[in-house]
């Protein structure tokens, strides 16, 4: 059973992007941005389905498991703020892609500032920190299929054989495919996650006398601070502004500002997405809550597997397998976006940007095709190294990447700025950040916050003085 769930999957996954990629043509704004004509209802999925990844399945349950309900809260709370900053950048980031052209937010940096410095800033930063985040894709599918199959596919053989797979629909249909098949994924994302919760709330006896099952047996985890005090009001502030300056750098989500149809279909799916997140988010938090019942000694990354060994107890066969499949769906959904997007940048912001000579737009989407496949693989390398947990990758990512969210506001929102010092700026808060993350500077240093707060407040100062300098020489 299992097995023909998964087969049958991939098999309408793989037709489904066949669609795409019938409708395709063959230049890059096609393949890369499927023709920047993509509909509400389409791009508030492709919007979810890109943002919610393993992290949703596994690292959300995961933390709960660790922290307790306040996870929930500090999530969903910041994600929801993320429709704020797809505001502030996105409205801005379309009318200038359809403007000017731009297919990636690196060209887009580069020539708004005509600075190669800055440009160059952003491509490092963007590549740097969206490595881990691939990775987190196949660790996920790999302990999704080493448990649907009790070991039968262990971990490594599952992450390879997904990203394989994932690697031959985006080479074949772009983002068209990755638009049509993120549309199925979260719909079935979103279906599954909601069948797992109720089936497991209701073999534990219902949601409230679970729930006080495990107040009685850890208390801790219904406080508002959390397991041990973690979450205090620094890491609530942090964490908000975290996942709000976040959510739009990634270049798979920013990239997705250029491909609404009109302003007004942008909008409305912005205004969807921050509405999910309050519903969503806390299915997979109850779940691994919950999981202190069946399994009350987890330690170090055991947590991150608590949701398909809930699965595993209190679901028959074929629904694990098909939440495990949901799960599968997230992880993929996202991989073939960051895929992509570090595609266009390599092929349009290094190739082309640097070529002697005019690149037919054929060749532009052949090597986008290629480079699909290098990245793929690098991702897959990572996956296979050790980690902390899921958590602590993400956010490390996170941090990296949301250092650039000011530095965007200051190149959007003010007229002039010295990009070299900008550029700067972003160099020593990432260097502050993995310095401060990596404990090579001690966390007293930050009072208690989490380094994407003073990291950004470096950017702010540097980037208002350099705005301040220009200015004053031009008058």
């Amino acid at each position: 059973m299992v097995y023909f769930i998964l087969i049958a999957y991939l098999a309408v996954t793989f037709l489904s992007s066949l669609v795409g990629a019938g409708q395709q043509e063959e230049t890059p704004e096609s393949y890369f941005l499927a023709n920047r004509n993509v509909a509400t209802v389409t791009l508030f999925f492709t919007l979810i389905a890109t943002n919610f990844s393993a992290f949703f399945f596994l690292g959300f349950a995961g933390e709960a498991y660790r922290i307790g309900y306040s996870y929930y809260a500090m999530m969903a709370f910041g994600t929801a703020f993320a429709a704020l900053s797809f505001y502030l950048i996105g409205n801005k980031a379309w009318k200038l892609g359809k403007e000017k052209g731009y297919l990636t937010p690196v060209e887009m940096v580069g020539d708004m500032s005509k600075s190669n410095i800055l440009k160059y800033t952003f491509l490092i930063v963007m590549f740097l920190f969206t490595f881990p985040y691939i990775a987190i894709q196949p660790i996920g599918a790999g302990i999704i299929l080493e448990n649907l199959t009790e070991g039968a596919i262990p971990f490594h053989w599952g992450a390879t054989l997904l990203t394989i797979f994932i690697i031959l629909y985006v080479f074949i249909g772009g983002m068209r495919s990755v638009a049509h098949t993120d549309v199925k994924q979260g719909i079935l994302m979103i279906g599954l996650m909601l069948g797992a919760f109720f089936v497991i709330t209701q073999n534990l006896g219902g949601l409230t006398t679970a729930n006080q099952k495990v107040f009685e047996l850890k208390p801790e985890l219904f406080y508002h601070e959390g397991v041990g005090g973690h979450f205090t009001w620094q890491k609530w502030m942090s964490f908000t502004f975290l996942w709000m300056a976040t959510v739009p750098m990634f270049p798979q989500l920013f990239m997705r500002f250029f491909i609404a149809r009109s302003l007004p279909h942008f909008k409305t799916s912005t205004v969807l997405y921050a509405a999910i997140p309050s519903f969503l988010f806390l299915l997979p938090v109850v779940i691994g809550v919950l999981g202190h019942l069946e399994f009350p000694n987890l330690v170090a990354k055991e947590p991150d597997k608590i949701l398909p060994m809930m699965l595993s107890l209190h679901a028959p066969e074929w629904l694990a397998a098909l939440v495990m499949t949901g799960a599968l769906a997230a992880f993929m959904s996202t991989l073939d976006s960051q895929l992509l997007a570090l595609s266009t940048i390599t092929t349009r912001d290094i190739l082309v940007a640097n070529s002697n000579r005019e690149i037919p737009l054929k060749r532009q989407v052949f090597w986008g095709r290629i480079f699909v496949i290098g990245f793929a693989l690098i991702g897959l390398g990572i996956a296979f190294l050790e980690f902390k947990s899921i958590f602590e990758i993400i956010k490390l990512a996170f941090t990296g990447l949301g250092i650039l969210f000011p530095a965007v506001l200051i190149i959007f929102y003010t007229k002039k700025y010295n990009a070299n010092i900008l550029a700067l700026s972003i160099l020593l808060a990432e260097l502050f950040a993995l310095l401060v993350h990596f404990s090579y500077l001690p966390k007293s240093w930050i009072f208690g916050f989490e380094p994407i707060i003073p990291a950004m407040l470096i950017v702010l100062i540097m980037g208002g003085l350099s705005t301040f300098i220009s200015t004053s020489k031009a008058d």
